[in-house]
């Protein structure tokens, strides 16, 4: 199709995930629990992690921003996506469908630099633990990696904003839940060779080479346990670890299969499917496994719940100090 045939485009419809009205009102229901669990369930952490001392250590510094990350792209997409499940017109004005572009590939990125730090840092308390505080205290390193998974999310998301909505558009009808990269793309009328490239080179920086440097930090931190002759340290460090695996897996598995999967017309429900599972299921389990499977944040909550009442405790360090958990 020719440019010369393009639509100017004010309003994209999305089509949603079904039709019938019994189905969208279950699943408005069904998923406005799952964000609320998630919101509820990364704010008790963020609130453990301050009012405990125990966790004022960079692994739940960076903890904190995951938690902050995920509130925040709950945010960018489930609230609108849950007023279009009940509503009978479900348009969204062209420059919304931008921003949300831009906020949730923005957010999406941070998430998976900042895990890839996050390996890092449970890599070097395990492989080097008599200079960890000495490395990751120095020189407000904490605080940089932080700024550094910021300005690479947001950057790259930017980035693939802008060169994804100069382009012409043939249909204003987007078959998702969301506005997404892919879904866009397959509404232009003019040749995307070059947005296929840019896309290609934002899944090898934002999402493949994120993804290398987890696997090398975990695969020298299994070497590491090997090693480890205390039976009640390797238990300690392998539950970490196996929690962070587990939310590595399911946030790399299921952007890899989106960006990397079969793209063709029988694939667009399952893309549908796997981008519903990354923006809702997979990051509320996020709370859920850091939480329920982190002996140290189980014992906060614990903590928390006796002495509700005691405030005392003050952030005046972003990247924490770490204090004696003898006590």
């Amino acid at each position: 199709m020719g440019a010369d045939n393009h639509t100017l485009v004010r309003e994209f419809i999305l089509l949603g995930l079904s039709s019938d009205w019994d189905t969208r009102v279950a699943l408005s229901v069904l998923f406005l629990v799952m964000y609320l669990v998630r919101v509820l369930g990364n704010f008790l952490i963020i609130i453990l992690i301050r009012l405990d001392s125990r966790l004022h250590t960079p692994m739940y510094f960076f903890l904190t921003n995951l938690s902050l990350v995920d509130v925040s792209y709950a945010t960018s997409i489930v609230p609108r996506m849950l007023v279009h499940f009940l509503a009978e017109h479900k348009g969204i004005p062209y420059v919304s469908c931008a921003a949300q572009l831009f906020s949730s590939l923005g957010l999406g990125g941070i998430e998976l630099v900042l895990l890839a730090v996050m390996a890092y840092d449970c890599y070097v308390a395990t492989c080097d633990p008599l200079r960890y505080l000495v490395i990751m205290h120095g020189g407000g390193l904490c605080l940089g990696l932080a700024a550094g998974c910021l300005v690479a999310g947001f950057m790259n998301s930017l980035m693939e904003t802008i060169i994804t909505f100069r382009l012409l558009l043939c249909h204003s009808v987007i078959n998702n839940f969301a506005c997404a990269t892919l879904a866009v793309l397959r509404l232009v009328c003019v040749d995307i060779y070059f947005n296929k490239v840019m896309v290609v080179a934002s899944v090898f920086l934002v999402i493949m080479l994120p993804c290398s440097l987890v696997l090398f930090s975990y695969g020298r931190v299994v070497v590491a346990i090997l090693r480890i002759c205390s039976t009640q340290r390797c238990s300690k460090v392998s539950g970490t670890c196996a929690s962070h695996l587990t939310v590595v897996c399911m946030c790399f598995g299921t952007t890899i299969f989106t960006y990397l999967g079969p793209q063709s017309a029988s694939s667009v429900e399952e893309e549908k499917m796997v981008a519903l599972f990354y923006a809702v299921v997979a990051p509320m389990l996020n709370s859920l496994f850091y939480s329920l499977r982190n002996k140290e944040v189980t014992a906060a909550l614990y903590k928390f719940l006796e002495k509700f009442r005691d405030k005392g405790l003050s952030w005046s360090d972003p990247c924490f100090q770490v204090k004696n958990s003898s006590t």
